[in-house]
């Protein structure tokens, strides 16, 4: 069972930007990888997705904002350009479809956006 860690998170202003890291216990680099995000009373949402054919997607909320990269056990978030709406608890984790996922949830980081 690979264990993830999630960190970067914090306050930052409307514009700012930070990058968020999800750290692996293992070798994920031939899994496809996602940042998900959770705001306060909402659902838990995709945000981005990098697959193991190179293949990156992003939620329309982030395209042009947000960068997705990964190493060998890392994966990374580029945050740019922060809104208030983008503030949430980020995840990441690996889908396997149907609303399943390889590994169970880390803990998240935690990011507000706010003046």
């Amino acid at each position: 069972q690979v264990r993830l860690v999630e960190s970067g998170g914090g306050l930052v202003q409307p514009g700012g930007s930070l990058r968020l890291s999800c750290a692996a216990s293992d070798n994920i680099f031939n899994y496809n990888m996602a940042w998900y995000r959770q705001a306060s009373g909402k659902e838990r949402e995709l945000v981005a997705s990098i697959f193991r054919n190179g293949r990156i997607d992003y939620v329309d909320t982030v395209k042009g904002r947000f960068t997705i990269s990964k190493d060998i056990s890392t994966v990374y978030l580029q945050m740019n350009n922060l809104r208030p709406e983008d503030t949430a608890v980020y995840y990441c984790n690996s889908p396997i479809g149907g609303g399943s996922f390889v590994w169970a949830w880390g803990l998240g980081t935690q990011v507000i956006v706010s003046t």
